[in-house]
Order: structure tokens, then C-alpha cells, then sequence
């Protein structure tokens, strides 16, 4: 798991860490006298991590126009408030 860190020591955030498609990737299992086959549990990790990325990729994307609705909003806001401003005198 990731660790986020302040001065050197590990930071709590109030929230687990976020697992990493390269974690995932690169998750080692201890070997067991009757195992699973690390082929099949290669072949899970290459598509989970797959899919982890796809989801950082979608998460990044929705931040951006998250940001970018609220700053058109602001404006929107600003826009309506001045024209109030000059409909009335300045008065609300």
C-alpha cells in the first residue's frame, strides 16, 4: 500500500491509499504447496491493473471538468451579481 509521508514519517490521510496499476503489476504472492497458477494469477493482475488505470485515467478527466465547471460558475455568478448591482442601485 502506499504510503504518504510528512518529515520523513508516514502521514496518516484519514483514508486508505489508493492502490496503483504498478502495485498491482507487481504484487508478490508466497508460494503455497498447492498454490494457485501464477500464469492465471499474472494474467488477473495485467487485467486488473488495466482496468485500475483506465479508472485513474476517468478520474483525472472528471477532476478537470469538475474544476472547469465550477470555475464557469464563478464567472456566471460574478456575471449575475453585477447586474443585480446595477438593476437596483447597488442595493440587494
Amino acid at each position: 500500500m502506499a504510503q504518504v509521508y510528512r518529515g520523513g514519517q508516514p502521514y496518516g490521510t484519514g483514508r486508505p491509499a489508493l492502490l496503483t496499476p504498478y502495485e498491482v503489476r507487481t504484487q508478490a504472492f508466497r508460494p503455497r504447496r498447492r498454490g494457485v497458477d501464477p500464469d492465471e494469477v499474472r494474467r488477473f493482475q495485467a487485467r486488473l491493473a488495466d482496468e485500475f488505470a483506465a479508472l485513474h485515467q476517468e478520474i483525472r478527466v472528471l477532476a478537470q471538468e469538475n474544476d472547469r465547471l465550477g470555475r464557469a460558475l464563478r464567472d456566471w455568478q460574478s456575471r449575475q451579481a453585477t447586474r443585480c448591482r446595477r438593476s437596483n442601485g447597488g442595493r440587494w
